[in-house]
Parts: C-alpha cells; structure tokens; sequence
C-alpha cells in the first residue's frame, strides 16, 4: 500500500461511473442487506452480468488495496457491510459503503483497532479529535522507542565491531598512560568469534566514560588488595585469599561471566604472559605468581583440579 495513507475525503465513484483504478461497475436490482452472509448470500471477485451501480468485493479489494479477506471480516463483524444485492445474488458496495470503508482504511492505517473504529464511526459520544490525539501520542511514543533502539542496536554493532566504544583519549585518561588503544582491536581480532566477545560487546555497548571509569576503579582497588595482601603474607588456601579469589572473579564480571575453569586458566596466563605478569609485578613483584597460588588453591577448596581446567 502507498506510504500515503488514504484521505478521508478520498474520492468515491459514483454509482455508474468507472474510475481510472476501478474495474467497471454492475448494475443491481438490490436492496438493502440487513447483516453478514446469509443463506442465499453470495459473494462476486470480479464482474457480474449486466450493468450496475455497485461495486464487487474484488473490485473494492482493488480500489482500496485491502485483501477480499479483510473485506470479508468487516462485514462479518458488522463495521463495513455492502448494501445491495443483484438479482443473482451477489452482494455489491454502494457509494456509501466505499466512503464508509475509506474511512475503516485510514483509521486503520494510523494504527487504531477495529472496536475503536467502530466506535468513531457509529458512537456520537466518541470524540474523533480525542481519539486522533490519543492515536498520535501512543505513535509518537512508539516512534520515540523506535529510535531509542536503533541508536541502542548501533551501539551494540559498534561494541560487535571496536568492543570499546570509546575514543583513544577516552580510554587512556579513563585506563591511564599504560594504556594502548590498539588493545580492543587485537582483541577483537583475537576473541571476536567466541561468547566471550559477544557478552563483552553486549556490556560494552551500554557503558560510557563514567561506566568505564567505575570499572577501571574497581579493577585498580584489587589490584591494590593483591598486592597488599600478598605483602601481608597471606597464605593460598586461607579465607583472606578465598575472598580475594571471589572478588577478582566479581570484578571481571564486568567483562563476562567467569566460571572457575576460567578463572584457572586466566590466572595461568596471567603468569605466563610477558604483559599480563609485568602489569601484575609492576603492582608487587611476583603477584602473578601468587595469584595464580591462590586461584589453585581455591579451585580445589572447590572440587576443581587446576592442572585440568580448560576454558569453557
């Protein structure tokens, strides 16, 4: 159907005449019908013999580019029925069965419901400018959510893409000096296609500077823990370190749920990877190595044989 939505003083054929979209038009011998099919009803998609001034349900179809089967549903329900019947029993539309069903058309094209229409049209208590204004707001909102989440769904295909949506200066006053913005690319390119990216991505994509900055916050606040504790002699095993192992784990969440075979294999790498243990021994020297002590340590408090975890 156009983009256009159908005038109400949308021009109606007069009985007898054919319009440029309209099929030709068929006499009748009608008379009034008092309701929905009945047992001699019957219902013509094209032309019926003779010449007449009604239109076919198929021509009507046509004209207004509805379905036959909309037109059907109207008229069982009573909002739009046709008014003449030939003498072979076919039931046509008069002029004014076509205005009344132009104006089913456009208020139904602005999103109102067939009880409401109904009301509109036949309820003299219904105020059509209130009911079009309580139409409009209920659009304009929707338009507004419509928009929200085209500009929520860019985001997302952003954090898909860059995972930070943050720009280099962005990230290096909220990471600090140390950070290298080409990071979330290598990334990206490293980890893109598995969960964990995506719930990265997805997190990622509702945080700003201010959200980012709370991360980076509590990442450096344990950090400082770890590396306190491990000054304090905190021994693998004890509660002190369990608790510890439980907020690393709460802490990285804000990146993507970490399971505790996940957890075995992040503190491996943490003292294996040349980056990843001189940030950790730039906080105490040898934390990496603790840390790592202290996530076994946890992990088979819990049933888990560190030398088997496997990242899930």
């Amino acid at each position: 159907m156009s983009n256009v939505p159908h005038s109400i003083d949308h021009p109606v054929p007069a009985p007898g005449e054919r319009g440029p979209d309209d099929p030709g038009n068929h006499r009748s011998v009608g008379h009034a019908t008092g309701g929905g099919d009945g047992p001699g009803d019957r219902w013509a998609d094209g032309d019926t013999d003779g010449d007449g001034d009604g239109l076919t349900v198929g021509q009507v179809a046509a004209h207004l580019e509805v379905t036959v089967r909309a037109l059907h549903h109207w008229d069982e329900i009573g909002l739009a029925r046709p008014s003449l019947r030939t003498a072979a029993g076919y039931r046509l539309y008069t002029a004014a069965d076509l205005e009344r069903l132009h104006r089913v058309v456009v208020y139904r094209e602005i999103g109102l419901g067939l009880d409401r229409i109904r009301s509109v049209l036949d309820d003299p208590a219904t105020g059509v400018i209130d009911a079009l204004r309580a139409q409009r707001d209920r659009i304009t909102e929707k338009i507004d959510r419509l928009r929200r989440l085209g500009t929520g769904l860019d985001r997302m295909i952003d954090a898909h893409e860059r995972g930070l949506l943050l720009t280099s200066e962005q990230q290096t006053e909220v990471f600090g000096p140390g950070w290298d913005p080409k990071w979330p690319a290598q990334a990206r390119e490293r980890y893109g296609d598995t969960p964990q990216w995506q719930q990265y991505a997805e997190r990622a994509a509702a945080r700003g500077p201010q959200e980012w900055q709370a991360v980076a916050e509590a990442v450096g606040g344990l950090d400082r823990a770890l590396g306190d504790a491990m000054e304090a002699g905190v021994t693998p095993g004890s509660p002190e370190a369990n608790r510890l192992v439980e907020r690393h784990r709460e802490v990285f969440a804000a990146y993507f749920p970490l399971s505790r075979q996940m957890q075995v294999c992040l503190a491996r790498m943490y003292e294996s990877d040349p980056g990843y243990r001189a940030h950790y021994d730039a906080v105490r020297t040898g934390l990496a190595a603790w840390f790592r002590e202290i996530v076994d340590a946890s992990a088979r408090a819990h049933g888990l044989d560190p030398d088997t975890a496997v990242w899930e």
